[in-house]
């Protein structure tokens, strides 16, 4: 890592998480803790300053080629500040018609566009890609709720992926191979720590503090002239990897398939080629569907069924659990008491809460084979399995 990288990688894990906490704990004090108007504002100009000057150092610089994983880490450092500026209201999307931080911006777009990410922090640099020093990761603050998050976010993430890798591992042996029973019962017990990881997390994660001190991190902001909405759990390649070869989702659905052209470049390179090549792939489910009855009667099936219904059942349990429990518990009853005027920049994905509530819903109902007639679901598929046990 060259001195100039250093410099602002030692500030961001350090004053940078400094002042952010400090201006969280003068938010806290208000009676409108969303408020962050005229509220610490000799410290947001010390923060934006400082930024500015280690991005408009690094933009001079110019590209010292040190691979991707340098750059990856280094975006994710202009992400986090970039992020921040938008947190403390030093860049609004509903005020600016581009990024009053333009070094950072200029920077992140260079960067992104050499290595085929967005060009903002996304979850990965907060989850799977965030290197420690001496036992601590970066974050934004120093805020428990925060670490409480992204500890847990972390572990359903490494989770999901465990299971998608058995789950895809299946695809070129077969349904009916010994293996897959295997395989399946390693892609359950991924899925099981998913649902105890989140349950663990809804326990210990605070609503208030996520909603006032966390979740603002992950609004959406400019990035020179263009609104990039914010990180989100939800991006990376597994969860959809399941999805798919499950045949609980189909990527030709309008709706579902616009949800994976808009994440592509939030996910990592490698799981973007992942999410392609799983997008043409035919559904374990459509597998055992597509079974003639000679094969139905014999000894495996059955067996082989049960454990991928098991797997169907399951993956459905979490996204409900995930739905009424954080999505309800951590975002819309803590935004029934906020004030209306901050109702407009809630979320972090742009939609105002009505809409992205629906959209939750559907992919929920999507994941759990809910019967419904406005939009598709396995149910019917998921009915017909189960009356062949």
């Amino acid at each position: 890592m060259n001195s100039k990288v250093a410099a602002f990688d030692h500030w961001i894990r350090n004053d940078f998480v400094e002042l952010n906490s400090e201006l969280e704990r003068r938010y806290w004090q208000q009676d409108d803790k969303a408020n962050v108007d005229n509220i610490g504002t000799e410290l947001k100009q010390q923060l934006q300053a400082q930024g500015r000057e280690y991005c408009a150092s690094l933009l001079a610089q110019g590209n010292t080629d040190e691979g991707f994983d340098r750059a990856f880490d280094l975006l994710g450092n202009v992400g986090l500040y970039l992020a921040a500026c938008r947190r403390h209201g030093l860049s609004d999307p509903d005020r600016d018609s581009r990024s009053p931080q333009q070094e950072a911006s200029a920077l992140a777009m260079h960067i992104a566009a050499s290595i085929g990410v967005v060009p903002r922090f996304a979850t990965a640099h907060l989850c799977t890609h965030n290197y420690a020093v001496n036992g601590r990761y970066k974050t934004f603050t120093d805020l428990s709720a925060e670490r409480c998050f992204i500890d847990y976010n972390s572990k359903g993430i490494l989770a999901f992926k465990r299971a998608s890798e058995a789950l895809i591992k299946v695809l070129p042996l077969g349904v009916s191979h010994p293996m897959a029973l295997a395989l399946f019962a390693a892609a359950e017990q991924a899925l099981q720590e998913v649902k105890s990881s989140n349950q663990k997390l809804f326990e210990l994660l605070d609503p208030q503090q996520f909603f006032y001190g966390v979740r603002p991190y992950y609004k959406p902001h400019h990035v020179g002239s263009q609104v990039y909405r914010g990180a989100n759990a939800g991006d990376f390649a597994g969860i959809n990897v399941i999805d798919m070869l499950l045949g609980l989702c189909q990527a030709n659905e309008p709706a579902y398939g616009r949800m994976l052209v808009e994440k592509f470049l939030y996910m990592m390179p490698e799981d973007q080629a992942i999410l392609r090549d799983t997008m043409r792939r035919r559904s374990l489910m459509s597998e055992f569907l597509g079974l003639p009855a000679s094969q139905q009667r014999q000894p495996w099936y059955s067996q082989h069924l049960q454990a991928f219904l098991r797997l169907c059942q399951l993956h459905g349990d979490i996204a409900t659990q995930h739905h009424q429990q954080l999505v309800h518990s951590y975002i819309v009853k803590p935004a029934e008491q906020m004030a209306t005027k901050h109702m407009g920049q809630l979320t972090a994905s742009g939609p105002q809460l009505a809409g992205l509530l629906q959209s939750l819903t559907d992919l929920c109902d999507r994941r759990a084979g809910v019967q419904r007639d406005d939009i598709v679901t396995s149910f019917d598929q998921l009915e017909t399995l189960r009356g062949r046990l």
